[in-house]
Formats: structure tokens, C-alpha cells, sequence
């Protein structure tokens, strides 16, 4: 069996551009896993391997790959930084132990190093940060660890300093071992010295260290007594107090270089081995039942344990579907059965795969700690838990956010609908913020998705991978209603027609919810006016009727039921006449109860060079949007705000022609907020308009 003690299972996360997937190529260039060195801008880096990523320079999903750093086995995964990707992030750090997040010298925190620093705290990944991009005008080390600290609420801790800066930037200085490295300018990692720290930096340097000895120390009750009274720990003993500090997240270790030019990844690669934990060091995963609630059980790091698999993301290429699996204990070998513990199904492992980007090394044999593909599995989904049949077990599930946008598409070929169905199934499997509808009036297909990039992307795989050509509708904004004022009423169904009839009465209240907590259903009868094995019809009844509000149709939010009272009859009641009478009672009480059309608001960040930026904002506010924050640096001025997502379509091309190309944005799903009135006349108008029109 492997020595899981020389295991780092991580990933790389940031905002689009500050540098991940550059980060990554010198990573694996510096292992040995590559010779050449492919530039994202070029589109030839390994883990871009999609058409559609080597075109635009961004990376779309994630990607694995398996490389060796002084004996360790590195399984490193590099994540997407746009917002409409977000998902690959949260489900790649739900199965890491460890993780970089990169940080631009000059962008900062950004809005999208946020978001994934978030899912990281939730999935409390232990994690190291790399502030990039140090050779870039503009860049500043010691601003971005106080961004880290402002923004993230995180605790930087300084292990290396920069030696000049912007274009006069030519390397490190450690400050455990008060080493400078200095690398030539010929672009090759290999090419430093170890030389003295240069004289205007050694006070510095001394000030820095001495706050990073002091952190570290604070792990140690004894080793803290011991440096108060003026003892030196040895580099052994802050090296220990730095794995534990960083394993329990009470600081990220923060390291910095230019990716880009080489500079500064050897500490990096030597941290990742120092300071992130192994499979066997990260809290183990918690066992949940059918339901999803915590049944107090773990899945223990160990091959000795039984086996125990989570699916994390699906792929499909042309060997056939790819499930990428964490494998937390247990053994796997070629030709096992597992147990599929949602679906109550068993799969055959027939083939498995260690995945190096789109490349494949075919395996006899895995273990607890390891991350591999699995091919041809039937019915497993992302979330899905693999274990052994004679030890049913389900992991903690994967919670993936609601999608806020929609298009309308239809094949340029009526003989393509069949093509374009299996295509969508494949695309639906891989990705879980992705969905597809048909439309019940117009027959339309529906595709739902995270914004305007992730359905262009989605349009274009359809396109070029499967060969479907469609016609796209305009995007349609996910509008949702709720209710404004509480009602109390009472609905009868009584049916009569030869025989048993169906009768079942009941007395409600309809409320308002709290935000967020979608159908909440209580019940306070007393007396058995209605008998309790009927509840369960009743709020069944009520629950069916969410997806379709009173205004336009549109899902309902936060909408509260209380059954008070009413009445069955001994012969004529049953469930499905209860169930009836709930739906009536939507129907009948819904249109009374002050609905309101709700839109959902994004949080938008815009970046502008300084001279525009009063033509930003404006344009920000004609888009009814509510400014939250500028924040200066020396390339320009961020905007925060907050803005619907009907003023946000084509949004892109408005701001680059405002600041001469230099502008960008990017925006992610903050919340629910009722529309103004004019606005919810005109959404309403148009969805009867649609109705009428398909009806005809």
C-alpha cells in the first residue's frame, strides 16, 4: 500500500486571470510532467485542453493531474475563476485537502477570489496563498495581504518578501531562512542564486520574520513560553507550528513570485509539501443518511476501512463517460462490484483511470487518498456516493446553487431533435448548474444555466462536440413571486358522481415566510377535524402548486401554510381529496394574498480606469443599480453594486466602448427583491402575451 503520509491532494482557485492555470503548467513543468511549457494566452497550456478554453484563454472546467515534487505524490486540480463556472470550484475543494489560492499582484482580491475563498471556509480546506503576477505595473505585495485581511477576513502569514518591484522584480527572500533567491532573465526556473539579502531589505526582513515566528509559535504553549523567555525555536519546530496552525485554518501561509516568468515556485512546491495536510491529517468525511442529516459516522482515511467513493464531477469524451472519484477508504480493484448508495444500484468497475488533464494511465488498483476516473459508469451523478455493497453508506452531498438565467432553443434541422436530446442528457449529467425544461405551452426547450458565458459555452460544445446547430432565443431573466400580507380562508372539494364521492375541507393561513426558507408547511388543528394521516396530502397539494405563482406563472418563494382547521367526511374522504383541496385552496387564496413579482439582483463588480469611471456609474444607474463601494488602486477603480439581471444582458460591450477596451466586469446571483412596479407590469404582459400566442 502507498504511504498516504506522502499524498497532497489540492487545488488551485482564483479569479479569472490572476493566474491559475499558469500557475499550474509551471507546476507540473517543474515536476517533470511536462517539458514544454504551454502559455494560456497561445491556448496550447495542458489543462485547457477544450476547444472552447484554448480559444478564449479561460479556463471552463476543472481539470486533474498527477505529478511528483522530492517523493510526494501531487493530485493537483486546476479550477475555472469565472463566476459562471463557480460549481467546478465547489465541487473540486468538497474532495481536496489543500489548496492554493492565487491572488493577482496588482487585481487584488477580486469578487471571484471571494466566492471560492467562501466554498473553502465551508469545505475548511487548509490552504496556502500565492499573491502572482509580481512583474505587472501596478503590483503590490503588502497592499494584497491587506486586501486578504480586509476583505476575506483572513490571517496572511508572510513566509517570503519580494526583491523590487514591478519590472525591477527578480525574486524571493525566504524569510524562514533568511535566503534571497534571485532568478536571471532568461525565463528558466532552474536558472537562481541563493545570494545575501539585499542591505535595504535585511530590516525588513527581520521585522517580517519576527511576526511569523511569533504566529507560529502560538501552536506550542511550551515553545511560546520558551521564545518569550528569549529562546530561538529551531526552523524544525516553526515548521510544525506552521502545518498545525495552517491544517486548523488559523492562518494561510502566503508566499509570492510571477508564475508567468518562473520566479519564486520552487517555495511554493517545497510549502505545499511543509504546510498542507495529507489525506490522513483533514477532519474525516462525515456518513449522512437518506435524508442528508449527520449520522455521527465518519469515513476514516485507510485503506484497511470498507471502500468509500464520492463522485465529484461527470465528463464525457469520446472513450464515453468519465466519473471522477475521491476515493476516502478503502481498496478498488479492476472488476469490483460497488454499490451506488442513492440509487440503490450496483456498477461493475470494469475500467479506471488515473487522469492527467485528457490524458489517461489506465490502473489495476486504487486506494483511500487517491483521486481516479471511472469509465462507463450507467447511472452515477455528481454528489453520488460508490461504496461496498456489504457497507451501504452515503457521503455529505453537494448542494449546487439555483440557475438565474434561460434561453429558448430549437434545432436548425427538424432531423437534429433527437441528436440535440442525447446531446443535452450529456451535458445535464456533467454539469449540475446546467438544467433543461420544456416549455408546457409553446413546447420549446429551455436551457437554464449561470449566465449569458456558461450557455454560449454550453451552445457552442453542442455545436462543435456533438454537432447540433441551434437557434437561440433571447436570455429570459429566472423572475419568481411571493406573497406581501398574510390571509386567512377555507376551501371545500366535494365531488358526487355515482358511488363513493371525494370530500375534503380545510381551514388555512397563508403568510409570508422568512427570506429563504422557499414552502414551509405547519399544521395547529385540534380535535381531529382532520384526521393527521391526511397531512401529508394536504401539504403535497399546496407544495405541487410553488413551481406556478399567480401573476405570470413564475415559481413562488418563502410562502408559509398553516392548517388550522377543517372537516372530512367518514366515507367520502381520502388522500388524493385532500390533496385536491389544497390545490384549489392555492389557486382560490394565492391572487388574495398581495402577490408580488420578484427579480434576482447580482452582485456586480466592475472594473474601470479612472478617467471613466463617472460614466460607469451612471450608466450603473440608469441599470437601477445600487452602488456599494469604489475602491482606487494604481490601475484604476473598482465599483461594487448591486444590479437586476434584465439590465445586465449585453452589458460587456456597453462598457468596453465607455473605456476604450480597458473595462471589465464580472457579476454572480446575490438575491431575491421584489421589481418595481412598471417592471412587473411589463414581465406580466409579456408572459400572458407568450401564453396566448402558444395557445393560438
Amino acid at each position: 500500500m502507498a504511504d498516504l503520509s506522502l499524498y497532497r491532494n489540492i487545488g488551485i482557485f482564483a479569479h479569472v486571470d490572476a493566474g491559475k492555470t499558469t500557475t499550474t503548467e509551471r507546476i507540473l513543468k517543474l515536476t517533470g510532467k511536462i517539458h514544454k511549457i504551454g502559455e494560456v494566452h497561445e491556448g496550447e497550456s495542458t489543462t485547457d485542453f477544450m476547444v472552447q478554453e484554448a480559444e478564449r484563454g479561460i479556463t471552463i472546467q476543472s481539470a486533474a493531474v498527477t505529478c511528483f515534487w522530492k517523493g510526494y505524490r501531487f493530485n493537483v486540480i486546476d479550477t475555472p475563476g469565472h463566476v459562471d463556472f463557480t460549481v467546478e470550484v465547489y465541487r473540486s475543494l468538497k474532495v481536496l485537502d489543500g489548496g492554493i489560492g492565487v491572488f493577482c499582484g496588482s487585481g487584488g482580491v477580486e469578487p471571484q477570489s471571494e466566492t471560492n475563498w467562501r466554498y473553502a471556509n465551508d469545505s475548511k480546506v487548509a490552504r496556502l496563498i500565492f499573491v502572482n503576477k509580481l512583474d505587472r505595473i501596478g503590483a503590490d505585495f503588502l497592499r494584497v495581504t491587506d486586501q486578504v485581511k480586509k476583505v476575506l477576513g483572513a490571517h496572511p502569514l508572510l513566509m517570503t518578501l519580494p526583491i523590487g518591484r514591478e519590472d525591477t522584480f527578480v525574486g524571493v527572500v525566504d524569510l524562514l531562512n533568511r535566503q534571497a533567491y534571485v532568478w536571471d532573465d532568461s525565463g528558466l526556473p532552474e536558472n537562481y542564486k541563493v545570494v545575501e539579502i539585499p542591505a535595504d531589505m535585511v530590516d525588513d526582513v527581520e521585522l517580517y520574520r519576527g511576526q511569523l515566528v511569533e504566529t507560529a509559535v502560538e501552536q506550542d504553549d511550551d515553545l511560546m513560553m520558551a521564545y518569550m523567555e528569549g529562546e530561538e525555536p529551531s526552523i524544525e519546530d516553526i515548521k510544525r507550528c506552521i502545518r498545525k496552525g495552517t491544517r486548523d485554518l488559523v492562518f494561510f501561509p502566503t508566499f509570492c513570485g510571477s508564475a508567468f516568468k518562473n520566479k519564486g515556485m520552487q517555495l511554493l512546491l517545497d510549502a505545499v509539501v511543509d504546510y498542507l495536510p495529507s489525506p490522513t491529517e483533514v477532519n474525516p468525511q462525515p456518513l449522512t443518511d437518506a435524508e442528508g442529516n449527520e449520522t455521527g459516522q465518519y469515513a476514516i482515511v485507510s485503506a484497511d476501512e470498507p471502500f468509500r467513493a464520492l463522485a465529484f464531477k461527470i465528463m464525457d469524451d469520446r472513450f464515453g463517460a468519465l466519473t471522477f472519484c475521491r476515493i476516502y477508504s478503502g481498496v478498488l480493484n479492476k472488476g469490483d462490484t460497488l454499490l451506488n448508495s442513492f440509487t440503490g444500484k450496483t456498477e461493475r468497475i470494469g475500467r479506471m483511470v488515473e487522469m492527467n488533464a485528457n490524458d489517461r494511465t489506465d490502473l489495476t488498483t486504487a486506494q483511500a487518498g487517491d483521486i481516479i476516473a471511472l469509465v462507463g459508469l450507467k447511472n452515477v451523478q455528481t454528489g453520488h456516493t460508490l461504496c461496498d455493497p456489504k457497507h451501504e453508506c452515503t457521503l455529505e452531498p453537494m448542494v449546487f446553487p439555483e440557475p438565474v438565467i434561460s434561453i429558448a432553443v430549437t434545432p436548425k434541422d427538424k432531423s437534429m431533435i433527437e441528436k440535440m436530446a442525447t446531446a443535452i442528457g450529456k451535458l445535464v449529467s456533467e454539469d449540475p448548474t446546467f438544467r433543461v425544461e420544456t416549455d408546457q405551452d409553446s413546447g420549446e426547450t429551455i436551457l437554464k444555466g449561470m449566465g449569458e458565458l456558461h450557455l454560449d459555452i454550453k451552445v457552442d460544445i453542442m455545436k462543435r462536440t456533438y454537432g447540433v446547430e441551434l437557434n437561440v432565443g433571447q436570455p429570459q431573466v429566472a423572475y419568481r413571486e411571493t406573497i406581501t400580507r398574510g390571509i386567512e380562508d377555507s376551501y371545500t372539494h366535494k365531488k358526487q358522481s355515482g358511488g363513493s364521492g371525494q370530500y375534503g375541507k380545510i381551514d388555512y393561513r397563508i403568510n409570508p415566510g422568512e427570506p429563504n426558507t422557499g414552502f414551509v408547511f405547519k399544521t395547529s388543528c385540534v380535535g381531529g377535524s382532520v384526521p393527521k394521516e391526511f397531512y401529508p396530502a394536504i401539504e403535497k397539494g399546496f407544495a405541487s402548486m410553488m413551481g406556478t405563482g399567480p401573476l405570470a406563472g413564475f415559481p413562488v418563494l418563502d410562502v408559509e401554510i398553516d392548517l388550522f382547521d377543517g372537516a372530512f367526511h367518514a366515507v367520502d374522504s381520502s388522500a388524493i381529496a385532500f390533496e385536491i383541496a389544497a390545490k384549489g385552496a392555492f389557486r382560490q387564496s394565492m391572487p388574495k394574498a398581495g402577490p408580488q413579482l420578484l427579480e434576482p439582483i447580482m452582485k456586480v463588480d466592475v472594473y474601470s480606469p479612472e478617467d471613466h469611471v463617472g460614466d460607469v456609474i451612471g450608466d450603473l444607474n440608469r441599470r437601477r443599480g445600487m452602488i456599494s463601494g469604489q475602491e482606487a488602486n494604481v490601475t484604476g477603480v473598482r465599483i461594487k453594486a448591486n444590479v437586476p439581471l434584465s439590465e445586465m444582458f449585453g452589458y460587456i460591450s456597453t462598457l468596453r466602448t465607455m473605456t476604450s477596451g480597458r473595462g471589465q466586469f464580472s457579476m454572480e446571483f446575490s438575491h431575491y427583491a421584489p421589481c418595481p412596479a412598471n417592471v412587473a407590469e411589463a414581465v406580466i404582459a409579456k408572459e400572458k402575451e407568450k401564453k396566448a400566442a402558444a395557445a393560438k
